[in-house]
């Protein structure tokens, strides 16, 4: 027989307010992940993981304990600390002869699984390695795609979903042009290699109003293989991808832009009459005494004219 899970419901105030957090919203915040290690993993795996989960500082949780799991074949532990740490992203560190230096990236929808991505770290240089000013945590980076692979190939086009959700942060509306410290490329090849690098932006002096713009290399430098992947179908990934109702934007009937911008409408209006037509009253449009009388007459014939048409019809 199963189980009823039961309702949970708020007694107190504070109670109510925790359980309100964690129900959807239309539009979400950052989205939290936990990093966790596997099976034997290796020093280069465990100093990747960690320089990662510095890059997404804040929000994140690094787990430095040991896991006896596979992700491919069992998930239930990853989906019970994603459950436990309300964290929709994931990041696993293993090692194993088949597959050395081994790093899993993945996310979760409505607590299960939705996509996990195998990778390769064939060549690592670490952060601390680049001695060098570093960005500050928490700053917004500009991720930057290079290469056609990233929308010919199926598997790279779900892995640069994966990564804009890794490091994606607070919807911003404008751009400020020294809010800009931090860029992070992903290059990617046709045989599945993918080139991890992380920039820090300097504005040089130009002589003019837009500065001079240099990338110093800050760390890390991961040169990843891609390997096993296991992606949601495509219902479940349409579902996960729904954008709310109250996000989507109002279409607004008859209104245009023409090509300088300017905003054109077109607006329907009933039939105007313009005797009726309320103006300003100035003496000079006041009507004569002959004018009056004539207006008179002319609504005396007519009321006469329609008593003569009544009395007809009888």
């Amino acid at each position: 027989m199963p189980i009823i899970q039961r309702i949970k419901k708020p007694i107190t105030r504070k109670g109510k307010k925790v359980l309100l957090s964690k129900e959807p919203k239309p539009i979400e915040g950052p989205k939290q992940c936990v990093f966790l290690q596997g099976r034997n993993p290796s020093e280069r795996t465990r100093k990747l993981l960690k320089d990662i989960y510095d890059l997404k500082k804040p929000d994140a949780a690094y787990l430095s304990r040991k896991n006896d799991f596979v992700p491919f074949e069992d998930s239930s532990l990853i989906e019970k600390m994603c459950n436990k740490k309300e964290a929709a992203l994931f990041g696993v560190g293993s090692h194993s002869k088949k597959r050395p230096h081994n790093i899993i990236l993945g996310r979760t929808f409505d607590y299960g699984i939705l996509d996990m991505i195998e990778l390769g770290a064939e060549s690592y240089k670490a952060m601390s390695e680049f001695h060098n000013m570093k960005v500050l945590s928490g700053l917004k980076p500009c991720l930057v795609f290079n290469g056609p692979a990233w929308d010919l190939n199926q598997d790279l086009k779900r892995l640069k979903s994966l990564f804009t959700d890794f490091f994606h942060r607070e919807k911003v509306e404008s751009i400020r042009l020294q809010g800009l410290e931090h860029v992070l490329s992903f290059a990617a090849t046709d045989d599945g290699s993918i080139y991890f690098r992380s920039y820090k932006i300097l504005l040089k002096k130009s002589g003019q109003r837009t500065p001079r713009i240099e990338l110093e290399e800050i760390g890390p430098s991961i040169d990843f293989k891609l390997r096993r992947t296991k992606l949601a179908s495509d219902d479940l990934y349409k579902e996960a991808c729904r954008i709310p109702r109250e996000v989507k934007p109002l279409t607004k009937k008859n209104i245009s832009r023409d090509a300088f911008g300017s905003k054109l409408g077109r607006i329907h209006m009933g039939r105007q009459d313009i005797n009726r037509l309320q103006t300003r009253k100035m003496k000079g449009l006041k009507k004569t005494p002959e004018e009056k009388k004539q207006m008179f007459l002319k609504k005396k014939k007519l009321r006469q004219a329609a008593k003569q048409a009544q009395n007809v019809t009888k």
